[in-house]
């Protein structure tokens, strides 16, 4: 499995070029990334590759040394349970 990466967005596609699994997230004005929305077709679901979206766009931002804003519901869920991983958060609450 091999991400594609985007300005916005992390993204996988099936064999037949359709779009598999992606994370999307927006430049903000301070320096952090919002992280907006993932999604996992049914057929990947179960398999890890949300998590593996999420710390793949973590990866990205420490390397550009930004910050990381999780609004979807996935993403807080996965920094609440990745303590190693709030250095990240622009305002950490966990």
């Amino acid at each position: 499995m091999e991400f594609r990466y985007e300005a916005e967005r992390i993204y996988l596609t099936d064999d037949h070029g359709r779009m598999a699994a992606e994370i999307t997230f927006h430049q903000r004005s301070d320096r952090a990334m919002s992280i907006d929305h993932t999604y996992v077709s049914p057929e990947l679901q179960g398999r890890g590759v949300a998590a593996d979206l999420v710390k793949a766009a973590a990866d990205r931002f420490r390397a550009r040394g930004l910050k990381a804003v999780p609004v979807c519901s996935y993403a807080v869920k996965w920094f609440a349970q990745h303590p190693e991983e709030q250095d990240l958060l622009k305002n950490p609450s966990v």
